[in-house]
Parts: C-alpha cells; sequence; structure tokens
C-alpha cells in the first residue's frame, strides 16, 4: 500500500466516525421506540407521580442492563402505569448534554462522561444512583504487527472518543509504560485515533488502525476478522473490577420523582439477576434488542466472545470511580474534580434490602 492510501483510509473513517455523533449531538440521541413499538402497559396499572420517564443508553454489551430491561419489559413491569420512553446514544457527551438539556431523565453512561458532567455542572445537574456493569473493555491488536505489549509503541491505536472512558483508560496505560502522548491531538509514541465504534472494524480492516482499546462487542468484532486479545483491561484493576457502566439521574427528577427512579432501580435490580440466572436468554434478548436499535444483530461468534467479560453488578465500584477521575486527571483531560457528592445510593440500597441483598457504598462521595 502507498503512503497516500493509508491517509486517505484514515480521513475516511474520520470522516464517516464523525457522522454519527454529530446526528446524535444534534438530536440527543435517537429515540428507539416507534408508537407501534411502545412498552406494553396494562390498561389499569397505576402511574407513579410521573407519567413517562426517558432513558437513555448505548446499544452496546456493557449496556446489556438497560437493552435486556427495556426488551424483556422488565423495566416496564415495575413502573405500572408510567411509560418508559428509551432512547439511544452513540457516546457519553452526547446523553450527557441530553440530561442537561432535561430530553432525558436517567442515563446508563460510562464513568468519565458522568465524571465530566457532574463537575462541568459543579455538581448541580446529576447523580450515579446505582451501578450497571464492570469490565467488557480489552486491548485488541493485529497479530503480524503488534505481538507483545512493547510493540503498542509506535502503532495507531483506536479509541472510542476524544476523553471517553476507553480513551481515559489507554492514555493512562500509556503513561504507565513510560510512553508520551499529547491528549489532545493524541500524537506522541503511540498514535491515538479516536474512531466511533461503528466503523473502527472498518478501519482495522482497511489497515487504517493496528489495534483499538474498545468496549465490547467492538473488541470481538475485530477478533472475528483476525485481531488477537493482547490485554484485557480488567486484568489491571483489584480484583478485576472497574465500574465501565453507571446509571445517573437528573437530580431535578430524581428530588421531584423518586418512587420513579426507585421503580426503575428495582427494575435493574431484578433484571441484573434475571441476566446471571438467564445467560442464554439474555443473549437472545441483547441481540434482539440489538438488532431492533442498529438494524443488525450479533453473530454468535462475536456474542459468545464478548459476554463471558461483562460482568453486570448493582455496585456501582465506587472507589474504582475515583481512580478514574484520577486518571483522566493525569492524562491532561480533566482538571481535579470535586467529586463529594455525586453518588446517591439511598434509594439503590434500599432496594437491595427489599431483595435481601447486601448493601453498597459509595466510598465517602454521596450527598449529603
Amino acid at each position: 500500500m502507498s503512503a497516500a492510501r493509508p491517509l486517505t483510509a484514515l480521513r475516511t473513517v474520520a470522516a464517516i466516525a464523525a457522522l454519527p455523533l454529530l446526528l446524535t449531538a444534534c438530536g440527543y440521541g435517537s429515540q428507539a421506540a416507534e408508537d407501534d413499538e411502545q412498552p406494553k402497559v396494562a390498561a389499569d396499572a397505576k402511574k407513579l407521580s410521573a407519567g413517562e420517564v426517558r432513558i437513555g443508553y448505548f446499544p452496546n454489551l456493557t449496556h446489556a442492563t438497560a437493552l435486556v430491561g427495556v426488551q424483556e419489559g422488565l423495566l416496564q413491569k415495575e413502573l405500572g402505569g408510567t411509560v418508559i420512553k428509551p432512547s439511544t446514544f452513540n457516546a457519553g457527551p452526547s446523553e450527557i448534554e441530553a440530561l442537561n438539556a432535561g430530553s432525558i431523565d436517567i442515563g446508563f453512561i460510562g464513568p468519565s462522561p458522568a465524571i465530566n458532567g457532574y463537575t462541568k455542572s459543579k455538581g448541580q445537574n446529576l447523580r450515579i444512583v446505582s451501578g450497571s456493569a464492570s469490565g467488557g473493555v480489552k486491548l485488541v491488536v493485529n497479530p503480524e504487527k503488534i505481538k507483545t505489549l512493547d510493540d503498542v509503541k509506535g502503532k495507531r491505536i483506536a479509541t472510542p472518543q476524544l476523553g471517553n472512558t476507553q480513551d481515559v483508560a489507554f492514555l493512562h496505560w500509556v503513561s504507565e509504560k513510560g510512553w508520551k502522548v499529547d491528549s489532545q491531538s493524541g500524537k506522541g509514541d503511540v498514535s491515538v485515533l479516536r474512531t466511533d465504534n461503528k466503523v473502527t472494524p472498518d478501519a482495522y480492516k482497511s489497515g487504517s488502525i493496528d489495534g483499538a482499546w474498545v468496549p465490547e462487542p467492538t473488541a470481538s468484532k475485530l477478533v472475528s476478522e483476525g485481531a488477537k486479545v493482547l490485554l484485557d483491561e480488567s486484568d489491571l484493576w483489584p480484583d478485576k473490577k472497574f465500574v465501565i457502566t453507571n446509571i445517573i439521574v437528573r437530580q431535578a427528577f430524581l428530588k421531584e420523582h423518586p418512587d420513579v427512579v426507585e421503580a426503575v432501580l428495582r427494575g435493574t435490580v431484578k433484571t441484573n439477576a434475571w441476566i446471571t440466572a438467564n445467560p442464554d436468554k439474555a443473549k437472545e434478548s441483547v441481540n434482539a434488542a440489538l438488532k431492533k436499535e442498529t438494524g443488525k444483530p450479533l453473530s454468535a461468534k462475536v456474542i459468545d466472545a464478548a459476554w463471558p467479560s461483562i460482568t453486570l453488578t448493582d455496585d456501582p465500584l465506587a472507589e474504582t470511580l475515583q481512580a478514574q477521575a484520577d486518571h483522566a486527571v493525569d492524562a491532561g483531560l480533566l482538571k481535579k474534580p470535586e467529586l463529594a457528592g455525586i453518588y446517591d445510593l439511598t434509594l439503590l440500597n434500599k432496594v437491595l434490602k427489599a431483595a435481601g441483598k447486601p448493601e453498597v457504598g459509595d466510598a465517602g462521595l454521596g450527598a449529603k
């Protein structure tokens, strides 16, 4: 391949990658359910204090709680006559923007956007009210170009977006290796290319990237194209646990409609338990939801490879959120944040206690 062709391919990938983000940011996400696909609500079901609740999430396996909870009606069952209005997003910043604009009430989202959203509003807009998932992030590479971790130096590695959770994690790992990368441009001892997960497999196939630090199912999609898993991010964390998806809520909605938030959390706790008890049915449910959201289900090869690396959890793993904030600061992507008050786990612990499950902690970062 000539020198010009990879550059052209990279420009094409960048342009394609930007399009869904722009569309999402402008429209605050895409409505997931058309009028004829609205959740089924019993005619005699009683509404809670709000007639509807607008919930945002990503069409990713790391958001399986939301995908399955909506698909199987487990969330709607707890809400009674209060109707779920789901929306999907391609990136955390656009979901935070939707929360700030009041376009959604509750969101499933990664730690970095949650931290950014909380700090930019000076702690006035959102709260983390539950965990949802841990793990499910991998460094996958072209085995012909990268055989060891040291071989990553000098290569082109994709992350989903500047400042997103995986971008922060990769930049931190690079720093731990002693390599230098400018966090904004992505230039340095490693070339960090911010590429939307939707086009990362095509970027890999074209040779525009040599690998990627990405969540599932993108990691397993790359493996299906011949890439190899070089590192599972879980191996870098104590007990191999780190938060990848939280549940957040607008503070105004939490204050005005705590009964609705509590019902959603009852639904997510029951959904996580159902997924854990029924992994095969859960994979089928996730795939049905992904087909509905994206128009294309995952192959059995991809979903079977991706599934074991994700752990569904109600625990927000608060200690790891603080660590990820510190990583973002070290990478130069965030000024040292004041995270006190970012959690309000009161309703979650009420739900967990009623279900006979142990309560979870907020690492001293709870709202007073």
